[in-house]
């Protein structure tokens, strides 16, 4: 099979389309055959090695493992035999090792039904995006409705499930993002967009609930005011990942949290099978909608990472096979 590697650690450009051997399930997974993959930031750091800290797991100089992916949406092929709840020919979407391929292999345990109102391509844009903007919103214990949620980096691909997700708990939802991206904003369902070129967002105090911040463009102490008392800021984006350990926003928040009357929440997303069921009942009820802002062939992976890596993605990149 056709399959993306990388067996040095740079840019996007030095990734490669190789021929390798087929995969098979062991007696704990299944074996999916790749119809679409989603593309994600870390990926990008991946095939860098970037924060250098994650070379000590994933090869000091070069790659251990040099199949590169996760997001996945695709057939099941084959199934291991303590696999109990799928069966050949079972449409999925979750997460697989080395995704950005023709096959790949994934365990049961992080796969969901494929939504049936979804393509492929648009099931392999919900797992690490959609499941991160879940887990941003669910920081802050349940979003009651009613709440008021600012989402900073409401343009990208965790930022319009984040816009879609508060929206659909009742909360009343503030998007901010670039004049360009302000129709796309409001078209996710948005109540309010603030064009960060142009306005302060810091410049409210106590208006929020929840702040989930994608971006890191505003210093702590500044945008923490904008929260009510007792309310939650989360941090997932912003970091540096040119760094050791490309967690220092997140160590930020961490330390400064206890000394004010907000909680800053640093976020590690995690692959959460029952986070994307949830997910993916909302958008089989029509309430949640992936926004694909390109797809690419498998073989033009280097030039998809590098769009990603550009940091001008509005919603989600996916490869198809």
């Amino acid at each position: 099979m056709h399959a993306i590697v990388h067996d040095s650690y740079g840019p996007p450009e030095t990734l490669r389309v190789r021929e390798v051997p087929d995969p098979r399930a062991d007696e704990h997974t299944v074996l999916v055959r790749v119809r679409a993959a989603g593309v994600n930031r870390g990926d990008v750091l991946a095939a860098e090695g970037i924060p250098y800290a994650t070379r000590l797991t994933t090869g000091l100089l070069r790659p251990s493992r040099p199949r590169l992916g996760a997001d996945v949406a695709g057939v099941v092929a084959e199934v291991g035999s303590a696999v109990a709840d799928l069966k050949p020919g079972d449409p999925v979407a979750g997460w697989a090792d080395g995704a950005f391929a023709e096959s790949a292999v994934a365990r049961p345990e992080v796969l969901v039904r494929k939504p049936t109102n979804l393509t492929f391509e648009q099931a392999a844009a919900l797992p690490t995006a959609a499941v991160a903007a879940w887990q941003a919103l669910r920081t802050a214990g349940p979003l009651i409705a009613g709440r008021h949620v600012l989402v900073l980096g409401a343009s990208g691909g965790v930022g319009t499930f984040a816009v879609q997700l508060a929206r659909a708990l009742g909360a009343e939802v503030t998007g901010v993002a670039s004049t360009r991206n302000l129709g796309l904003v409001r078209s996710t369902g948005a109540h309010h967009v603030l064009d960060y070129t142009r306005e302060d967002v810091t410049a409210t105090e106590g208006r929020y609930d929840l702040v989930v911040d994608l971006v890191g463009r505003e210093p702590l102490l500044a945008a923490r005011r904008v929260l009510r008392p007792g309310g939650t800021y989360v941090v997932i984006g912003g970091q540096n990942p040119r760094s050791l350990t490309g967690a220092g926003r997140f160590v930020r928040a961490a330390v400064l949290s206890p000394w004010v009357r907000q909680r800053l929440r640093p976020l590690f997303a995690t692959q959460d099978r029952t986070a994307l069921g949830e997910v993916a009942s909302l958008v089989e009820a029509g309430r949640v909608l992936p926004v694909i802002d390109a797809t690419y062939d498998l073989r033009d992976a280097p030039d998809a990472l590098r769009y990603v890596a550009a940091g001008h993605a509005r919603g989600r990149v996916v490869l198809t096979t």
